[in-house]
């Protein structure tokens, strides 16, 4: 599989920029991959399509505010930096706009109570003393994606993360969730639907780009997950009594495909790259954000769709394909804050 065949043409005008005033007055393409049916909804109704029995799984993990600003000290000029993976006082860091550092030069951040300093170890990383550690995030914004051109707002603290995000630890939204409403999830659990919760922390694994020209080749960077041992069992007795399990998001759905020959495996990282000719075992249905070309997660949503339409792989890519020229035809608002691809 060569990377040109993930690609597709989108219009930028289609990227979504901000949220919409209700998070489940958003639009919603479901896409029966046997049939290659497409039916156009509003979120709002997705609860039409649950049964009693199945099981909906979602990712709680809760967004960092992790883009903070910094000026260095020797000239003043101003430094963006996307927090990533802490150890102990060190952060791992990705530079905006990215400069050659001396070992040891200090960053300035303003707290507005006087400030504090961390230290540049090496590239990519920095190292907050422990006053600095304590206020990080607290002067930072959400870090929105690039392709979402403005800066964060007041409104994205709320809106960038899922109504039921408990656990922080990520960069990144799992942005299928953000369609849901407590009144939502209760008429979905209305159905005789089990919902319940994993935690996987997105981090740059999940938006590393692909350059490999063959895709097998590329390598995913490991992310944190946990699942309670109980889940594991709900999801073996909802499968035994016919029911469905939905994933939420393609880090619900890793998390969840991670642990499906592994029982009694609850927390650890995750590599796992889901590509076309990849055996789903735990996932039955697939909802999703619509994703960007040639991206891992649209890797992803391609090998659900080649897993389900009894076809071959290169049907299943096209179907996706297919699926998407169709929302760019009906104008659907694409990536994190657009609309939704519930896959049955």
């Amino acid at each position: 599989m060569w990377l040109s065949d993930f690609d597709y043409n989108l219009p930028k005008e289609l990227i979504a920029q901000y949220p919409l005033d209700k998070r489940d007055d958003s639009r919603l393409m479901v896409l029966d991959r046997r049939t290659k049916r497409i039916a156009h909804k509003k979120f709002f109704q997705i609860a039409d399509y649950f049964e009693n029995g199945d099981l909906l799984i979602l990712n709680n993990t809760k967004v960092l505010p992790a883009r903070v600003f910094g000026v260095r000290e020797k000239t003043g000029a101003k430094i963006e930096f996307l927090l990533l993976k802490r150890e102990g006082n060190i952060f791992s860091v990705m530079v905006k706009p990215a400069k050659k550092f001396e070992q040891g030069e200090a960053i300035l951040f303003d707290d507005n109570n006087g400030g504090f300093k961390a230290k540049i170890v090496e590239k990519g990383k920095i190292a907050f003393e422990q006053e600095g550690i304590d206020k990080v995030y607290q002067i930072g914004t959400m870090p929105l994606p690039p392709y979402i051109k403005r800066q964060s707002k007041s409104l994205d603290f709320e809106r960038y993360q899922t109504i039921f995000a408990k656990t922080s630890g990520s960069i990144a939204a799992p942005t299928a969730g953000l369609h849901f409403t407590e009144e939502l999830l209760g008429k979905v659990s209305a159905k005789g639907v089990l919902v319940d919760y994993v935690t996987l922390h997105v981090g740059t694994g999940t938006f590393k780009p692909v350059k490999a020209e063959d895709v097998i080749s590329h390598e995913m960077e490991p992310e944190y997950f946990e699942v309670e041992a109980k889940l594991i069992e709900k999801i073996s007795e909802a499968k035994r009594a016919g029911g469905r399990v939905f994933a939420v998001g393609s880090t619900s759905c890793r998390v969840l495909e991670e642990i499906g020959d592994l029982p009694a495996t609850h927390k650890g990282y995750t590599n796992l790259f889901i590509y076309p000719g990849y055996q789903f075992k735990a996932v039955d249905c697939l909802l999703t954000n619509f994703h960007l070309p040639k991206s891992t997660l649209f890797m992803l949503v391609c090998a659900f769709c080649a897993a389900g339409a009894s076809d071959s792989v290169g049907a299943g890519i096209e179907l996706i394909k297919s699926a998407y020229n169709e929302a760019i035809k009906e104008k659907y608002r694409f990536y994190s804050y657009g609309d939704a691809m519930l896959i049955v």
